[in-house]
C-alpha cells in the first residue's frame, strides 16, 4: 500500500448554527487503497464527502485531495474525482446514455459511454428513460456517471443501496478491480458492514463527527477472528481501540 495520501483532512472542523458536526477530523487515506468510513446514522460520514468534494467550506482545519487544496484548486480537484453522495439525480425523461453525454459535456471530456454501461450492469441501446429505471438501476447508473470521466479518486456514499445480491456482488467485484487494475483510490461508507469487510484494505470509525479510529482490516481480523461487526461494536461501545 503507498505512502502517499490521496485524501488528507487536518484537525477538520464543521459547523452548523452554533454547533460543531464534524469535530477536529483528521483522514488519511493512501493512494490506491479502498478506504471504508463507518459510523453510525449522524455521524458525519455524508458531510465529510461533502467536504472533501468541495461541497461545504471547512468552519477550521485543511483538506488535501490528490496533494491540492481542496479550496484553492476544487476545479482540479472535481476533475479527478468521480462521486455519488446522497441519492443521485439526473434527467429523468433521458437514457442513461444521454446523460453520461450531458456529464462529459460538462466536464469537457471524452469517455467510452458503451463500456462504463457495460462495466455496471447496463446497456448503452437501452434508451428507456431514466424514470422508468428501478433504484438499483438508478444506482448503478450513478456509478457509471462516476466512472466515466476516469477519475484517480472515487468517494461512494452507500453505493449499494437499492442493489439485489447479484448486483452488490458484481459491485464488490468492479471494486476491487478498479482498485487493482487502474491503482484507482476509493472511499466509501457502507451500512453493511460484511460487505465492507469484503473490499474495504482500511477502515476509519467516525463517532459524533470525529474519526476515533483508522485501522487496516488485516489488523481487525488479528484481534477479532469474528470479523469487522465485532470489532465496529466494541468500538461504538466504548471499547478499546486497537493498538
Amino acid at each position: 500500500m503507498s505512502n502517499v495520501m490521496a485524501v488528507k483532512t487536518d484537525n477538520l472542523i464543521k459547523t452548523f448554527s452554533g454547533m460543531e458536526v464534524i469535530k477536529g477530523c483528521n483522514i488519511h487515506v493512501p493512494k490506491g487503497c479502498i478506504y471504508g468510513l463507518l459510523g453510525a446514522n449522524g455521524a458525519g460520514k455524508t458531510t465529510i464527502f461533502k467536504l472533501l468534494m468541495g461541497f461545504l467550506i471547512p468552519t477550521a482545519g485543511e483538506i488535501e485531495i490528490l496533494s491540492m487544496d481542496v479550496m484553492s484548486s476544487q476545479n482540479e480537484i472535481l476533475k479527478n474525482i468521480g462521486s455519488i453522495i446522497e441519492v443521485p439525480v439526473f434527467y429523468e425523461h433521458l437514457s442513461a446514455s444521454e446523460n453520461l453525454e450531458i456529464h462529459l459535456a460538462y466536464m469537457d471530456i471524452v469517455g467510452d459511454i458503451p463500456s462504463i454501461l457495460d462495466m455496471v450492469g447496463l446497456k448503452a441501446t437501452n434508451m428507456q428513460p431514466v424514470s422508468k429505471y428501478s433504484l438499483g438501476m438508478r444506482q448503478r447508473l450513478g456509478i457509471a456517471r462516476a466512472l466515466v470521466h476516469k477519475p484517480k479518486l472515487l468517494i461512494l456514499d452507500e453505493p449499494i443501496n437499492g442493489l439485489d445480491p447479484m448486483g452488490i456482488r458484481e459491485m464488490r467485484e468492479l471494486l476491487i478491480r478498479l482498485k487493482d487494475e487502474q491503482d484507482m483510490t476509493i472511499v466509501i461508507s457502507s451500512h453493511i458492514l460484511s460487505e465492507m469487510e469484503h473490499v474495504a484494505d482500511i477502515v476509519g470509525i467516525i463517532v459524533n463527527g470525529v474519526v476515533v479510529e483508522e485501522i487496516t482490516l488485516s489488523e481487525v481480523k488479528k484481534q477479532f477472528p469474528n470479523g469487522l461487526e465485532d470489532y465496529f461494536f466494541n468500538i461504538m461501545n466504548g471499547g478499546a481501540k486497537l493498538v
